[in-house]
């Protein structure tokens, strides 16, 4: 998969540089590619930006770049799809990062300022948030988002791996242990290292529950619903 990410600061994206994604890239199953957006600006200056029509604070990307950028993008690759990332957007969540995984190509548009120009929208396939709250910009969401999918890409991860993620199955992960078996009088509990994978199995299935349940009544309750359609 191609991931093409738009921004008025490319220099933040280092950490997209290292572990997983890192082997992904080095392995060749993703290519991510960093544009900085004043490149696509034909204001001699750079400026990417503007005064919000109808008054008030802040300022707002220009509409004429972004087209520009994602127009330049799209003639190497055509099916991609744009995502917008903005505090309006869908909340982003484990069920989008696995649709998002399957496309053949993404091109990430960072959002910044108080706004973009209502126009981007005739181009953007998704606008996503990663949060209700607000960041000074999309460079963030687009990291997160882009790690999130590049794990489940095939061949990322070792096989099935993906599967026993928090959210996957809408419970979150069981509690994990390892040596020492005893550390300040806290003991793994004795299941874990009976060498029984049935007992270790039901125990882990129980203790996801018990945490979700406890934590994220809302996704116990979505867990509920599927364990009785699959009934």
């Amino acid at each position: 998969m191609r991931i093409d990410i738009i921004t008025l600061f490319p220099e933040v994206f280092t950490p997209l540089d290292t572990s997983i994604v890192k082997r992904a890239i080095d392995k060749g199953i993703t290519e991510i590619l960093i544009w900085n957006l004043r490149n696509f600006t034909k204001d001699k200056h750079k400026k990417v930006d503007d005064t919000p029509y109808g008054g008030g604070k802040g300022m707002v990307l220009q509409c004429e770049p972004i087209f520009a950028a994602v127009e330049h993008i799209k003639k190497q690759n055509k099916t991609s799809k744009v995502i917008l990332t903005t505090p309006q957007g869908a909340l982003f969540n484990q069920g989008v990062a696995k649709k998002l995984s399957s496309e053949k190509g993404l091109i990430i548009i960072c959002g910044h300022y108080e706004g973009v120009d209502e126009r981007i929208s005739t181009i953007v396939d998704y606008e996503i948030s990663i949060g209700d709250y607000v960041l000074t910009g999309g460079e963030l969401p687009a990291m997160v988002i882009t790690d999130a999918l590049v794990r489940l890409l095939p061949g990322v991860l070792p096989k099935d791996a993906p599967v026993y993620d928090s959210f996957n199955r809408n419970l979150l992960d069981w509690p994990s242990y390892t040596k020492p078996a005893t550390f300040k009088g806290m003991e793994v509990p004795e299941v874990l290292i009976s060498g029984n994978h049935e007992k270790i199995a039901k125990w882990r299935k129980e203790e996801s529950e018990k945490r979700t349940k406890k934590r994220r009544p809302d996704l116990y309750r979505n867990y509920l619903k599927q364990e009785k359609k699959n009934e």
